[in-house]
């Protein structure tokens, strides 16, 4: 800086000093509370941001639902049409031309409520693992456009996929009355059930979706996957009865084959809803069983996702 003084001179004085000079750019940022720019928060923060956006999730996942069938002329029933077909073919070659019925707790007349219900309860879990695979890789545009917890997306598109359940439940309700499974206090079991499964579902939709971001091509893998995992649930016939009974498994085996969460969930499922399933027919401890898969894959998910919170939409 510089003065003119009377004779002519130019006189120079320094500036005043900053009270930020020689402070180094992490401490100018402790010193004004600057934060870098998308850095992930802590766990504790990141779950309160996702309750203070719960009313868009829920939106969200309504909006996907309605958005998924509107280009179908039948529109909404396809949500409960696409199961019952599933299950029509499974009726055909795995009841009928394999002998699917035998084994079956409460004898072979209880055959098409146990496949209906296995069918809808492991369609539950597939399609939260398949929309959880693109949850980010899909909605790009959105991810980098906005910010909010990334976390939103897969948990939206489990509630997208419980809310179509619950359509389906309504004609799984119909097919057990018409077979003669009356209402009965085992009912009430379906929420609790129905709560597990969903923190399970969503834990593993995270999973998939930190996944899927690196991975796109893992959307292409997974049905592959998720065919073998349904054969292998007992979703089409009794596991115990084909492992014990057809194959002559090893013990450890069926204990193995019976703590598989799927067929856990489908398990409980049918305990609760189908007359002739008995406690005896559960795997041993299938409710500590459900309730940990659920603690483990649901939280241990959530973890793993919001550790690379920070990374989601870039590259």
């Amino acid at each position: 800086m510089s003065d003119t003084t009377h004779g002519g001179a130019i006189a120079t004085s320094e500036p005043p000093r900053s009270p930020d000079d020689g402070l180094s750019p992490a401490e100018l940022a402790a010193k004004y509370g600057l934060t870098v720019s998308g850095a992930r928060p802590s766990l504790t923060e990141y779950v309160r941001q996702l309750w203070a956006r719960r009313h868009f999730i829920l939106a969200f996942s309504r909006a996907k639902l309605t958005a998924q069938y509107s280009q179908a002329k039948l529109g909404q029933l396809w949500q409960v049409a696409t199961p019952l077909l599933n299950a029509a073919v499974y009726f055909f070659v795995f009841g009928i031309l394999l002998g699917g019925r035998e084994g079956v707790p409460g004898g072979k007349g209880n055959y098409v409520p146990f496949l209906v219900t296995g069918v809808f309860v492991f369609t539950f879990t597939q399609t939260s693992v398949m929309s959880g695979v693109r949850s980010i890789s899909g909605n790009l545009g959105l991810v980098r456009a906005l910010h909010f917890p990334r976390a939103s997306l897969p948990i939206s598109f489990s509630l997208q996929q419980l809310q179509q359940l619950l359509y389906s439940m309504i004609v799984l309700g119909a097919i057990l009355l018409g077979f003669r499974h009356f209402p009965g206090w085992s009912w009430l079991l379906v929420v609790p059930i129905l709560a597990l499964q969903l923190v399970f579902n969503t834990g593993l939709a995270m999973i998939m979706a930190r996944l899927g971001s690196k991975t796109p091509d893992l959307a292409q893998l997974m049905p592959f996957v998720m065919r073998t995992w349904m054969y292998a649930s007992g979703v089409m016939f009794s596991l115990e009865y084909m492992l014990r009974e057809r194959t002559s498994a090893p013990e450890w085996m069926i204990v193995a084959a019976q703590a598989n969460p799927a067929a856990v969930y489908m398990d409980l499922m049918r305990f609760a809803l189908i007359d002739g399933y008995t406690l005896a027919d559960l795997p041993p401890y299938a409710w500590a069983l459900a309730a940990g898969w659920a603690v483990v894959i649901g939280f241990g998910g959530f973890v793993y996702f919001w550790k690379a919170e920070e990374r989601y939409g870039r590259g």
